[in-house]
């Protein structure tokens, strides 16, 4: 058996926080895990924070185990298992569909189960949402630009590598899409473009992201280049358009950075306005190429309807988005609330936002630029309150900042649109300590065929805390 030590919320400082996890262990209970180097996957465990009192044990391969045997979802559970269909690509090492293998109720299956592992003692989870057709789903690819036996290729990274595996036809990107990265790659070819060497620091194309509006049809094509000459621009484009007129937008994104991030920060219209259209939940949204919009538009309809759901708005409400973004939830929810607030702190993702509001004629929202967390403390501070608040922070969750300062607003109930089950679970054990409870959990199955599971989750403030503190 492990050892443990019994540690209170208040204890865990914010880089301890940042890399902590709720995994689930015996049935339906879960467990504080530390983890210095891969606190998803448990891997070299350096710390375990026992706050509710559980015990678990460690395997001799590293991995955490339960009475209902491995934790991670992807790993096959019998040898029956059988193909649901093939892909070249999997020989390669290619890794974007790990669960391929599994047949997709299977998949379903499993990712429920890891919910109710996580939340099931505190309500009972709602069935997940599956997708009918899932294949061919996202509406955004980033393509990695190399050197294949001295000819340009294009493609993934393979699994855990810096390796780049060709890739033609993804069985999860939005099949035109491929075609537009196939025609992209030849018209580079054709201009003589050489792919950049990260190594040497030599060569020139980067990286290539392709976005299409799933109900327009708009197609952006932006290409990443570590400078901002870009020889042959004009013959880069005309031969793109002669193989794909319907691309509405060309842009070359400029990243000088020797990071694993795939966009810079300058950005170059090299055709058209710079930005596609697209409508969500009844909206129509602008988005330009290095703002955030959920990939699997038939799926993000059913995640934010399931947010509205929980929501219950009545239309008097006074609403915050917070890490709003372009506005998506925030606009979806004005229809139905008094007034929505949405923060969010990257200004360009502000600038869009404000021109999206407007597009779509909604006069009770307002968006400002900003950390949320430093926004709420300041609006409690002021007397402010709000009755719901939306959260749909990035897969590490939320800070612990910004979980006090949403305690110290206390809004009557809390929406959390969550990207990693672990860390929702983990902040929602600080809420939970703060006064409020879960009153309902349902999972969104937005990336069929691998292990990430979407979930919205309800929580209501039911009590004040006694003692003031974390």
């Amino acid at each position: 058996m492990q050892s443990f030590t019994t540690v209170s919320l208040k204890g865990l400082t914010s880089e301890h926080w940042n890399r902590t996890r709720f995994l689930p262990c015996r049935g339906s209970r879960a467990f504080f895990i530390y983890s210095r180097e891969n606190a998803g996957s448990a891997c070299r465990i350096e710390k375990f924070y026992d706050i509710m009192g559980l015990i678990a044990e460690k395997s001799t391969d590293g991995r955490l185990s339960s009475d209902n045997g491995p934790l991670s979802v992807g790993k096959e559970e019998n040898s029956q298992m059988k193909a649901t269909i093939g892909c070249p690509m999997k020989q390669l090492q290619c890794g974007g569909c790990p669960l391929l293998d599994v047949p997709y109720p299977e998949q379903l299956r499993r990712k429920q189960k890891t919910i109710e592992s996580l939340f099931g003692r505190f309500c009972h989870p709602e069935p997940i949402i599956g997708m009918e057709t899932p294949f061919h789903y996202r509406n955004k690819a980033i393509a990695t630009f190399s050197s294949a036996r001295g000819k340009l290729a294009c493609g993934i990274y393979a699994a855990h590598t810096h390796h780049v595996v060709p890739v033609k036809d993804c069985l999860l990107q939005d099949s035109r899409i491929n075609e537009i990265i196939g025609a992209a790659l030849f018209s580079a070819a054709k201009c003589h473009l050489p792919a950049y060497d990260e190594d040497r620091g030599t060569g020139f194309l980067r990286h290539m992201v392709v976005r299409r509006g799933t109900s327009t049809g708009e197609i952006s094509v932006t290409v990443v280049t570590p400078s901002e000459y870009f020889p042959a621009s004009r013959n880069f484009v005309r031969s793109l358009l002669e193989k794909c007129p319907d691309v509405t937008t060309v842009v070359q994104n400029i990243n000088p950075c020797h990071t694993s991030a795939v966009l810079g920060t300058e950005e170059k219209i090299l055709f058209g306005s710079g930005f596609i259209r697209d409508r969500l939940c009844g909206n129509t949204f602008c988005i330009s190429p290095r703002a955030f919009y959920q990939v699997n538009p038939s799926q993000t309809e059913r995640l934010y309807q399931t947010a509205l759901e929980f929501s219950g708005l009545t239309g008097k409400e006074q609403v915050i988005d917070a890490y709003c973004g372009i506005g998506t939830i925030s606009l979806a929810a004005a229809k139905y609330a008094g007034d929505v607030l949405g923060m969010e702190i990257n200004g360009d993702a502000v600038r869009d936002a404000c021109w999206n509001a407007r597009l779509n004629g909604c006069e009770n929202v307002d968006f400002i630029r900003g950390d949320a967390g430093k926004l709420m403390t300041e609006m409690a501070k002021e007397g402010g309150k709000a009755d719901l608040v939306f959260l749909d922070p990035p897969r590490e969750g939320a800070s612990r900042q910004f979980l006090v300062s949403l305690l110290r607003l206390a809004p009557s109930r809390i929406v959390y649109i969550s990207c990693e089950p672990s860390t929702l679970a983990r902040d929602s054990a600080l809420l939970i300590k703060g006064g409020y409870e879960i009153r309902r959990v349902r999972p969104v199955d937005m990336f069929p065929h691998t292990q990430h599971i979407e979930t919205v989750c309800l929580l209501v403030r039911c009590r004040k805390r006694q003692d003031g503190k974390l």
